[in-house]
């Protein structure tokens, strides 16, 4: 018998399509989710990358791949590691799951804790579950910035994108 709880979420999946995101994500929200980057990034020296996902393939869904799983892949793929001081985050967000995963790099292990960072995302799916988009987005990236500041002093060196990428 096929369980019930991944079928449910296989038609997620399969039913999330790219336009779906793109209403729900329309420019003034990447406008806005780009504007928080560039400010946050400006208190600290570390680096912030925001990515959305729609959905998973069918095959991965089926596979069983997680949203962790997911960003983890996508930290790589966007070369969020590359940075100088080992202090990339990626702020991911899976919307057919309505999952947000944070994914930092190894310059943040001794700094902030995995139950920092899982904190965070539970604090920010009620915001995403009640269609409070733009304001879930923004207060992930503060709450991101919040817990860089205190290590990486500001830098004006800007390594990666802030400008969402929207897949």
């Amino acid at each position: 018998m096929v369980n019930v709880m991944a079928f449910r979420r296989a038609l997620r999946h399969l039913f999330t399509t790219d336009l779906a995101v793109r209403r729900a994500f329309p420019p003034k929200v990447l406008d806005a989710i780009e504007r928080t980057i560039t400010a946050c990034e400006a208190r600290h020296g570390g680096e912030i990358r925001f990515v959305i996902d729609s959905a998973l393939p069918f095959a991965l869904v089926y596979s069983g791949m997680t949203p962790r799983e997911r960003a983890i892949e996508r930290f790589a793929q966007f070369r969020v590691w590359d940075t100088a001081a080992n202090n990339g985050v990626l702020i991911y967000l899976l919307w057919a799951d309505h999952d947000i995963e944070i994914v930092a790099d190894r310059g943040l292990n001794d700094r902030v804790s995995s139950q920092q960072w899982a904190d965070l995302c539970t604090g920010i799916e009620p915001l995403l579950a009640s269609g409070a988009i733009e304001q879930a987005c923004v207060t992930a990236i503060e709450a991101v910035a919040d817990l860089l500041a205190p290590h990486f002093p500001a830098s004006d060196r800007n390594e990666l994108p802030n400008r969402p990428a929207l897949l």
